[in-house]
């Protein structure tokens, strides 16, 4: 009987199968399209206040990028990135007993919102403040080497200041640093301070440990 049925179950998918009519066949896809060849790197940068107050720091996007190098000459270097994505900055100012440490942050107006992000100490408690680009200004999108201040700062001496951000690298050709170099091993990768110059010269070195230029 369950033979019997088996059979009918067969011959009725076979009469309801159209004459010529072939079999269901998966398709097979092309391979997808590559949108693009980009490297993308998620990092924080610190950086230190090391010896002058400052107010009002501007710091460029040609500033971000030429803090992390590789060298081709002993002289010469280029942008490690092509572009970054700022996510947001932190900064903790030092505290002095009985003297208040103000701390401050603006998006400037070319690409920001111009808010101004302020904080300041108490007693033996450091400023701190947390700040990222409005959604949708210009600050808050991938940004390529320029000249323009990005940001300003304003920090005391002892302030650590704490950059996240995302950077990105492309087929394009790199950018060229905008100070010399000196004594690099080529091939070698740097790190500059955050105004962009050598370690010798510049207020805000990065952290103790890193291959510095």
């Amino acid at each position: 009987m369950r033979n019997q049925k088996s059979k009918n179950i067969k011959k009725n998918k076979v009469g309801n199968r159209k004459a010529g009519s072939r079999p269901n066949v998966e398709r097979i896809e092309h391979p997808p399209q590559l949108s693009s060849y980009h490297v993308v790197h998620s990092t924080t940068l610190r950086f230190t206040v090391k010896t002058s107050a400052v107010n009002n720091q501007g710091v460029t996007p040609a500033n971000l990028l030429d803090a992390m190098l590789v060298a081709d000459t002993a002289i010469h270097g280029f942008q490690l990135f092509d572009s970054f994505k700022l996510k947001y900055i932190e900064i903790w100012g030092q505290a002095a007993l009985g003297v208040p440490s103000t701390v401050g942050l603006q998006f400037l107006a070319l690409t920001g919102d111009t808010n101004d992000h302020t904080d300041t100490s108490l007693g033996i408690k450091p400023a701190y403040l947390r700040a990222g680009p409005s959604k949708k200004s210009l600050a808050s999108f991938w940004t390529f080497s320029g000249g323009n201040n990005l940001f300003d700062f304003t920090a005391p001496v002892g302030s650590i200041i704490d950059i996240h951000l995302a950077f990105r690298t492309s087929t394009s050709a790199p950018v060229a640093l905008a100070n010399a170099l000196v004594g690099a091993n080529p091939g070698e990768f740097y790190f500059r301070g955050l105004d962009g110059l050598a370690i010798a010269a510049t207020n805000f070195p990065p952290p103790f440990g890193v291959n510095v230029q």
